[in-house]
């Protein structure tokens, strides 16, 4: 697949699961069975010479492994190459973006879990692939690499993979699963970010009170519901700037934030660059532009 060609198919790991180069299985808010495992793409593109997106920040986890050096991902603390020597994991909802302009052959899976990890886990989760995760790495990435993928191995040999990863004794988890209540309240956020969010109306879409519902949300997210609003907000409006030619303000009323001022102000303390120095750098012709 030529350079040309990858940068307008791919469209990256925002708020979709599908990129358009992968497999694709089943969608977001599929309820998972009793593995609390949903997988939703799985992809191998064995010359990925363009991997540039700037400020991921995603509803599903993913797991990133190359078969050879080349590619990076961006945290706000610090930078982490993905290189054949880990397998690397990234939770859900973690801000990050991806350098890559090299090729190199690389797999991915994308998935939701019904657990959070346990606080104080640095993230990305870097494991060291073990003999039986390296088969499987290779029969998923085989399984693609064809003319014709076969998409039924492809799907029971990535779950097979990350069933096997996620019970690795080095991944720590937190307590208990998220509630389907919480669950049903970050959906309705995640499609919704542009309009008035209440927490009254988040918690009567979960079934619970206030109390309860605020509660249970910092328990399963790790964080309260008015920051994760924030969040959510802030990458939609960072999509927005990227890739449309809408003005500063237009993108404020359009990502639920009451004006200018205050959007620039919380863009840049999550981002750490104002809205239209991020719009300059990584749009056309910057980091991120596909």
């Amino acid at each position: 697949m030529s350079v040309s060609t990858l940068r307008k198919r791919n469209r990256g790991a925002y708020g979709t699961p599908f990129s358009g180069v992968g497999l694709e299985f089943y969608p977001l808010g599929i309820a998972p069975d009793h593995s609390g495992v949903v997988l939703h793409e799985v992809g191998f593109l064995p010359r990925n010479d363009w991997w540039v997106f700037p400020n991921v920040f995603s509803p599903f986890w993913r797991l990133y492994y190359n078969f050879r050096s080349g590619h990076r991902v961006i945290f706000p603390d610090r930078e982490v190459a993905i290189t054949p020597r880990h397998i690397m994991l990234i939770p859900e909802r973690c801000l990050f973006h991806c350098e890559g302009r090299v090729a190199v052959p690389n797999l991915w899976l994308a998935f939701s879990v019904s657990r959070r990890l346990a606080t104080g886990v640095r993230v990305p989760v870097l494991l060291k692939p073990g003999p039986t995760e390296m088969c499987l790495l290779r029969a998923t990435a085989g399984l693609i690499d064809r003319r014709h993928p076969h998409r039924d191995g492809a799907y029971f040999a990535g779950l097979a993979l990350l069933h096997l990863i996620l019970a690795r004794p080095e991944i720590r988890w937190a307590g208990g699963i998220i509630p389907d209540g919480v669950r049903r309240a970050l959906r309705h956020i995640e499609t919704e970010c542009g309009s008035r969010l209440g927490i009254s109306a988040l918690a009567q879409e979960a079934g619970m009170s206030v109390r309860g519902f605020t509660a249970a949300f910092r328990r399963a997210c790790g964080k309260s519901p008015a920051r994760f609003i924030t969040e959510i907000r802030v990458r939609e409006a960072a999509h927005l700037l990227l890739e449309t030619a809408e003005s500063i303000d237009v993108i404020a009323e359009r990502t639920g934030f009451p004006n200018r001022h205050h959007f620039s102000r919380v863009f840049k303390a999550t981002t750490g660059e104002p809205p239209a120095l991020f719009r300059q750098r990584h749009g056309e012709g910057g980091l991120g532009r596909k």
